[in-house]
């Protein structure tokens, strides 16, 4: 059941996508423990969203889609009402020690202690938005923004999560951060999110470096490079639809 803090930012009477996200990954994490299934990281998690995410109570459905001991692939549904509004993949692998050729990745970002907080209710509503503790890496652009967030809020009550559903947890809001348009005046919600990481992330802070582009055909895409307080861990994507909000008329 979600909180006041799981508040939508295109609309408050929803849940915003990001806290379900981490929740999705904390479910498969404890699913896939009951189960015994073996010990495996996180590479790829995928999520569709199908439709409105009602502010109401919801199931959240697991299953193996490709079990195994090195390479396993799992699925979650979440459903409102007997409807499905959220699909969601996650690969995961065997841990390797592979730091004898590890390379290639970004530079890290600033540490966030060392930033000041940007309150991102100037930008959005919701309250979701109100719950973050935003750290800009300089000025935000339209369309370029790095940031750091970090929600004191735990994602379940009275349940210990883990970090990486934590972390994840916090990845949507990248399309929040380095808005191209107004918000009051365009729209350009993500009808998906996909993360791919080649670390596991540590630490109470996301990193977010993104950056976004409208296309000419109301398509957008937000791109992130995903940071942890040790570096970067992966990137994400999101997929918009852009469109005008539409004219409130009087009279």
């Amino acid at each position: 059941m979600p909180t006041t803090h799981a508040g939508g930012a295109w609309d408050t009477a929803e849940q915003h996508f990001s806290p379900l996200g981490g929740l999705i990954v904390h479910e498969m994490g404890r699913t896939r423990a009951d189960e015994q299934r073996p010990a495996l990281v996180m590479s790829r998690i995928s999520f569709d969203i199908l439709g409105r995410i009602a502010f109401e109570e919801f199931d959240i459905e697991i299953g193996t889609i490709r079990p195994g001991r090195t390479i396993e692939l799992v699925e979650a549904t979440v459903i409102i009402g007997g409807r499905s509004v959220v699909s969601a993949r996650a690969w995961f692998l065997s841990a390797q020690d592979t730091a004898g050729v590890a390379g290639g990745e970004p530079e890290r970002l600033p540490a966030p202690e060392s930033l000041p907080s940007w309150p991102l209710t100037s930008v959005w509503p919701g309250g979701y938005i109100a719950s973050l503790d935003t750290r800009p890496v300089g000025l935000a652009q339209p369309g370029r923004t790095t940031a750091w967030v970090r929600s004191p809020m735990g994602l379940v009550s009275a349940e210990s999560v883990d970090p990486l559903a934590s972390y994840i947890a916090l990845v949507d809001t990248a399309n929040g951060i380095a808005v191209r348009q107004e918000p009051t005046k365009w729209m350009f919600p993500n009808l998906d999110l996909t993360l791919h990481l080649y670390r596991q992330p540590e630490g109470e802070w996301t990193g977010l470096d993104t950056s976004v582009t409208f296309g000419h055909t109301g398509q957008g895409l937000t791109s992130t490079v995903l940071h942890d307080i040790r570096g970067p861990v992966g990137v994400a994507q999101q997929v918009l639809t852009l469109r005008p909000q539409p004219q409130v008329s009087f009279g």
